[in-house]
Parts: structure tokens; C-alpha cells; sequence
């Protein structure tokens, strides 16, 4: 295994919102083991509870840091049972602090997960905090990210060994393309506008004889039930259509995206994200 030094700087990303002072009691944290390292934020406004887009938030932005980066991922609905927090190294250099229930299903199946450790809480863990049992954003995962990235603590400091195999992965399913069929997941929200990015990547699309201009048909679905099933324009930009009207295009991760122009598509058609959500699209 390539032996990968940590950098110091520390990205956190969590459920916790800025109103409280959640997110700055782990900066606070990290700050008092080394004042030194550098303090970033992902995101803070992953839907609480949503592992699935914390999952899909962190491999994207992940591998535009440094090898080194030493990354705090804390969506933990089961805080203080008995669900593993861990430090797992990815095949890109970079560490990911996090409980193991499924933060890591994208950077495992995209990336790859070289080397896994339990974090032991013992030796790891924020001087007087024992009796806390519901914050180990800040007691366990800040603390251990920021000595970490200190150098004050080595990989193997962390914890026992794992077999990265063993991470908790949620159910994702790779597009595919089947007479002229191509199905994918919805994996996200471009949240600020609404429109859906799906896991379908553009090569996928050529191979199954859809081009710009296209008509395509599109199918939607939760679990087995449809919920939006139309014929939609396949389009370079947003423009190609009228205001309001919705669209298939290409997005800035090269994967199939659906848009309204100038509208919120998942809003207007009650739609979301993650396990159970799936894409159909096959020329009209």
C-alpha cells in the first residue's frame, strides 16, 4: 500500500446547518489541537439524516483537494449505537473521517478504499467527553481529523485494521444501456435550481443512438412505481427550449441531467434522491 503523508487541512461536511454552533465547535475543536491547520467546509446543508447525498457530496468535491486532505463527513442518524467510526484511506491520497454507515459508498465505488481503521475512542476521543454520547462530530471525528492532520497521530494511530471490503455501501446500481434503453440512478439535486443529475454517464447516451435535438423518452420512478413519464428534448443548454419547459442535457460532471428552464424541476414533479429513485431514457 502507498504510504500517503497527511496534510494540514481539514474539510468538514454534515447535516448540522450554520443557525448553532455545531459546525463551529468542531473548527473550535481542531483549532485547539494545532492552530496551524487549515479549516474548510464542504457543505453543512446535506438534508438531515441523508447519508446518501453526503456520500455523493463528498465524491464530488474530494478528489479536487490535495493528496493529504484529511476530510470530517458526519451524517450519523445512529450517533452513540453501536455503528463503527472509522478513518478510511482512499486510492486518491486522501483520508475521510466518518461513521461507517454508508458515507462511503461513493468514493469506495468510484475511488476505491486502499485501507480502513476503527477509530479507538480510548486514545482518540476529546479529553472530558466521555459522557457525551451524541456529538462525536465534535469529540471523536474533529479531534481525530485534526491530530491527524497535525502529525500528532499517524494512520496507524487510528485504530485497528479493517478490511475496506467490510465499509457500509448503499445500494448503488451502475447505469447501463439495453436495447437502446438506459438506465440509471438519481443520484442528486443540483439543489439550488432543482434539477435531477443522474449517475448516467454521456458515453452511455451516445452508445444507445441518442444526439442532440433528440425527443427521448423519460421515465421516472420510485421503487418500482412511475412517477413522471414523458417525451423531453435532448439539449446542449437550457435555452434549446422554452421558459418552464423541462429538458434533458448533459451536466458539469458529463452525466445526464433533467432540467425545467428557468424553473425546479424536482419540486414542480415531487421528486428526490438516492436509493429507490431510477432513470429510464430511450429515443422517442
Amino acid at each position: 500500500m502507498e504510504e500517503y503523508k497527511s496534510r494540514k487541512c481539514v474539510v468538514f461536511l454534515s447535516d448540522f446547518g450554520t443557525v448553532d454552533g455545531a459546525v463551529s465547535a468542531m473548527h473550535a475543536v481542531a483549532d485547539e489541537v494545532d492552530e496551524t491547520l487549515r479549516l474548510e467546509d464542504l457543505t453543512h446543508e446535506i438534508p438531515q439524516f441523508n447519508i446518501w447525498e453526503a456520500s455523493y457530496r463528498l465524491i464530488q468535491a474530494l478528489t479536487y483537494w490535495k493528496k493529504g486532505t484529511v476530510f470530517v463527513c458526519v451524517v450519523d442518524p445512529g450517533v452513540g449505537s453501536d455503528r463503527k467510526s472509522v478513518v478510511a484511506l482512499t486510492k486518491s491520497g486522501h483520508y475521510i473521517v466518518t461513521p461507517d454507515n454508508g458515507t462511503l459508498t461513493h468514493v469506495a465505488s468510484e475511488i476505491g478504499i486502499v485501507a480502513l481503521r476503527e477509530i479507538e475512542e480510548a486514545v482518540n476521543r476529546l479529553k472530558d467527553s466521555q459522557a457525551s454520547y451524541t456529538f462525536h462530530g465534535r469529540d471523536v471525528y474533529a479531534y481525530t481529523a485534526a491530530r491527524l492532520a497535525s502529525g500528532i497521530i499517524s494512520f496507524e494511530d487510528v485504530g485497528a485494521e479493517l478490511d475496506p471490503a467490510s465499509a457500509v455501501k448503499l445500494d448503488l446500481i451502475p447505469a447501463t444501456v439495453e436495447n437502446g434503453e438506459v438506465s440509471g440512478n438519481i443520484d442528486i439535486l443540483d439543489a439550488r435550481y432543482g434539477s435531477l443529475w443522474s449517475n448516467i454517464p454521456k458515453n452511455l447516451i451516445e452508445k444507445a443512438g441518442i444526439g442532440y435535438g433528440d425527443m427521448v423518452d423519460v421515465k421516472i420512478s420510485y421503487k418500482g412505481c412511475i412517477v413522471f413519464g414523458c417525451p423531453l428534448r435532448f439539449c446542449r443548454n437550457f435555452t434549446e427550449v422554452s421558459m418552464g419547459e423541462p429538458l434533458v442535457y448533459i451536466n458539469s460532471l458529463l452525466n445526464v441531467g433533467i432540467a425545467l428552464n428557468q424553473g425546479n424541476f424536482a419540486d414542480v414533479w415531487h421528486i428526490r434522491t438516492g436509493e429507490g429513485w431510477k432513470l429510464k431514457i430511450k429515443k422517442h
